[in-house]
Formats: structure tokens, C-alpha cells, sequence
């Protein structure tokens, strides 16, 4: 083990650091050494079921505890795993501006209550790893200058070119600050509330296992790294995928190996399908299982078209990497329909069909900005129910709508790895307009937070 870290770590942070953030993090792991399993311990009787913290709200009553409840009385054990979505303090983003890693968002509940639900359900928690929220206390101490954290964030001369930087939005990567030495352009790559992390220090990185760790002590059994693509900046280049980053998720999953083997890191990247199974690493030292994040366009193509051709091409292909990784099949999440996993599988006009299907069907499409300062569909915003079936037509014959929804499932439950059912997908939810136009954000539309009696 001790080579494996040094290599990465010497990747990283050259040899004149290597050697200190190796002994810096066997302080932190602090453990004998435990075998990982040889295979990865999921079955066909795997489900996980996403859900935010206050998904569902009951009066007088903690919306974690309400959840627990309601998927109590609703799901018994049909379900057996739980993605709870970030249930941390925030400030923005439904909870992906995280403030405190270490904290339950008092709105939610308490630790005592993600224990609950752990008690029922395998649990996966968010590890929101690539920014934090601009008003968290680390940020605010690096505005003033305070040790450690003056070095934890990016800064960037703003007259640096970095038009070959990927975009996942179409807004500002660079977001002036005002700090006790002047102002200062850090890099945002998501909004100006959401600041990215500066990973080349290592005392980031350090942290970041502290609180990996301190996620398995609350019950993690599996871990999400969102947006993890984006991790290591370097101007001049695409800072996405870069070998940085996926050193800096093989350290975890070196971590994790040994004091928690039982742990399984899924990577979120909204990318092309082969970017997105390189996380697999060579099969054994990274992620054990990403996202299907191909499934949810090819399927609705499919059901738009009547022409599964594009699907079944790219089903052919799809295989593990070894007995220790698998995919997580999805349809529907918090986030939209990812368009740029597409790219390659569908064409270009049938990529432009489903953007003005979305429309179509009372939805929104979100875009991201390109390099040649143009924009591009980034996700479709709609639920996955109004996506599939043109609410006119499930006005006049709901069970047809019916019908085509649960098909649809069928072909992601049937998919080779652990099916993902996001809330709304479980109760057929439809586009909550309303919240979006009162929001002002187009994720609104699949994100509603009913009342419990809604539901039972």
C-alpha cells in the first residue's frame, strides 16, 4: 500500500511533499490494515432509492424522520438502499453549497435520524468534495487571510486564458471576492455561491479523507464524489478528467480499502460514456461503480423514436470491468436529463429532438457554454413521467401513460448493475412548474417536496 500512495501522491504534489502527505495521512487513517473484499458485495436484489432529506414534509415532525415514515409505509422492503441527497447545512444548489461537512442541517433532522433511517436502509451519502459554499466558515476565513485556509480555494489572475476550460454552465468560471489583501478572482464552476476547492494543497485533500472517514463513521456504506470530474484546475487545459484527479480518487479509495472495505465510492460525471467509465479505473483502484448516465437519453429516444436501435447498439457494449465494479442504471435524478452522454450514441438531430421534445412536453432545457463562447443543451429539466408520455395525452388516457412509464423502467431495472429510482419516479410525479417559475431555477421542475398525506 505504501508505494501505491507514494506514486499517486508523488503525481500530485512532487517529490519534496510526497513523502510528508504520506506520513500526514497514516496519521489520519490511523488503522491496521483489512483486506478489501475480493468482489464487490452487491446482488440483482440491490435497489437504491434517491431521495432528498425533506422530500417529504409532515407538520410538527422532522422531515428525516417523516421520510423514514413514509418509505416505511410505502416501500417496506422492496428497497433496500438509500441515497440521501445533501442533508448538510447549505446555502444554495438544494444542499450542493455544502457550509458544514460535518453537520445535519437542523431544517432536517439530526445524526440521530440519518442513524434511524441507516437502520432500515443501506445509505449513500453525498461527498461534495469539488466546492463548498461561499458562506461556509472556511471561506470566510480565507477571505480574511486566516491560516490554513488562505491557500484552500483557486485563485486565478482573471486575465488568464482559459478557453479550453470544460463548462458545465453557461455563467462565469471566475467570481470576484473581496478579501483582506483586495480583490481577489476565485474559480466557481458551478455559481458564484459554490467555490471551488484548491486540491494542489494537500491539507484539502487531507481534510477531505477526515470527512470521508468521518462519513463511514455515521453510517456510510456508500459514498457519491459529486462533480468529480472537475477536481484539479490547471489552466491551459480542459480541467476535467484530468490524471490528477483520478489520483486524488484512487488515494480515497486506498483509504477506504484499508479502514473501511466494505465502502463503495460511485463517481458522478455527466460525461460522454467512455469519459465517464474511465473511473473505473483499472477495475480494482478507483471507483466501484459511476453512473449509467447514457441511459436516461437513449431510453427516452427510444420511446420518442419507437426505434430502439440506438439503445440496444450501445447495451451491446456495455460490460464490467471486473468482479469489483458495477454500474448505477438510473432514469431520473435531482438533476435533469444529461445531454452531452448522448454525444456519440445519438446524432446531433436527434439530440435536438429531445431538446424540443422536453419543450414540447412543458419542460426547460438548460445549457452550458462551449469554448467557441457559443452555448450547448446541457440537461433537460422535467420529470422523467412527463418526459416519456406527452401530458396531453396522459390527460385523456392516464393508464396508457401508466403503462409506457413502468416500461420504461423496466428496461433500466433489466440493465446490468444496481437500478436507481429517484423519489419522483417512485410516485409518478409530474413537472412542478410552479416551483420552477417561483425559484427561478429550472431543476425545480423535478424537485417538489409534497406534504406526507399526498402520499399515503
Amino acid at each position: 500500500m505504501r508505494q501505491r500512495l507514494i506514486d499517486k501522491l508523488l503525481l500530485l504534489y512532487g517529490a519534496a511533499r510526497a513523502e510528508a502527505v504520506y506520513q500526514q495521512l497514516i496519521e489520519v487513517i490511523g488503522k491496521e490494515v483489512t483486506p478489501p473484499p475480493n468482489d464487490l458485495h452487491l446482488s440483482e436484489r440491490d435497489v437504491i432509492l434517491i431521495a432528498y432529506g425533506d422530500h417529504v414534509r409532515r407538520d410538527g415532525q422532522a422531515p428525516l424522520a417523516t421520510l423514514r415514515d413514509v418509505l416505511r409505509d410505502t416501500i417496506g422492503s422492496s428497497i433496500n438502499s438509500l441515497h440521501i441527497l445533501p442533508f448538510f447545512p447549505y446555502s444554495s444548489d438544494d444542499g450542493f453549497s455544502v457550509i458544514d461537512y460535518y453537520a445535519v442541517n437542523p431544517d432536517l433532522g439530526t445524526w440521530d435520524d440519518i442513524a434511524a433511517l441507516g437502520s432500515d436502509f443501506r445509505l449513500m451519502f453525498d461527498a461534495v468534495f469539488n466546492h463548498m459554499s461561499a458562506q461556509s466558515a472556511w471561506f470566510q476565513a480565507f477571505l480574511r487571510g486566516e491560516a490554513p485556509y488562505k491557500d484552500w480555494f483557486v485563485v486565478v489572475d482573471p486575465t488568464t486564458d482559459l478557453s479550453m476550460v470544460t463548462r458545465p454552465r453557461a455563467l462565469p468560471l471566475l467570481t470576484p471576492f473581496q478579501t483582506a489583501d483586495g480583490e481577489k478572482h476565485l474559480w466557481t464552476t458551478f455559481s458564484a455561491d459554490q467555490v471551488d476547492l484548491n486540491f494542489a494543497n494537500p491539507d484539502v485533500l487531507l481534510e477531505m479523507i477526515r470527512v470521508l472517514l468521518f462519513y463511514v463513521e455515521q453510517g456510510a456504506d456508500l459514498i457519491r464524489l459529486d462533480a468529480i470530474a472537475f477536481l484539479w484546475k490547471q489552466p491551459g487545459t480542459t480541467s476535467i478528467h484530468l490524471p490528477e484527479t483520478h489520483a486524488a480518487i484512487q488515494v480515497m479509495r486506498d483509504v477506504l480499502d484499508v479502514v473501511a472495505p466494505h465502502v463503495i465510492l460511485i463517481t458522478e460525471t455527466n460525461v460522454p460514456h467512455d469519459e465517464n467509465i474511465s473511473y473505473f479505473g483499472d477495475g480494482t483502484n478507483e471507483a466501484q461503480m459511476v453512473y449509467q448516465f447514457s441511459l436516461p437519453p437513449l431510453v427516452l429516444h427510444t420511446f420518442h423514436t419507437g426505434d430502439s436501435t440506438a439503445l440496444t447498439q450501445w447495451a451491446k457494449t456495455i460490460q464490467r470491468s471486473s468482479d469489483r465494479t458495477t454500474f448505477f442504471n438510473f432514469t431520473a435524478s435531482h438533476d435533469g436529463i444529461g445531454m452531452r452522454p448522448a454525444t456519440g450514441l445519438l446524432t446531433q438531430a436527434q439530440i435536438d429532438a429531445l431538446v424540443q421534445l422536453a419543450t414540447d412536453h412543458g419542460g426547460r432545457v438548460s445549457y452550458r457554454a462551449t469554448p467557441d463562447g457559443g452555448q450547448s443543451p446541457y440537461e433537460l429539466n422535467i420529470t422523467y413521467f412527463d418526459a416519456i408520455t406527452d401530458p396531453q395525452i396522459t390527460a385523456t388516457d392516464p393508464d396508457l401513460a401508466v403503462r409506457r412509464f413502468i416500461a420504461s423502467q423496466a428496461i433500466m431495472l433489466a440493465m446490468v448493475g444496481v437500478p436507481g429510482v429517484y423519489f419522483h419516479s417512485l410516485y409518478g410525479s409530474r413537472n412542478f412548474n410552479a416551483g420552477a417559475e417561483q425559484s427561478g431555477h429550472n431543476r425545480t421542475i423535478n424537485r417538489e417536496k409534497p406534504n406526507a398525506d399526498q402520499l399515503l
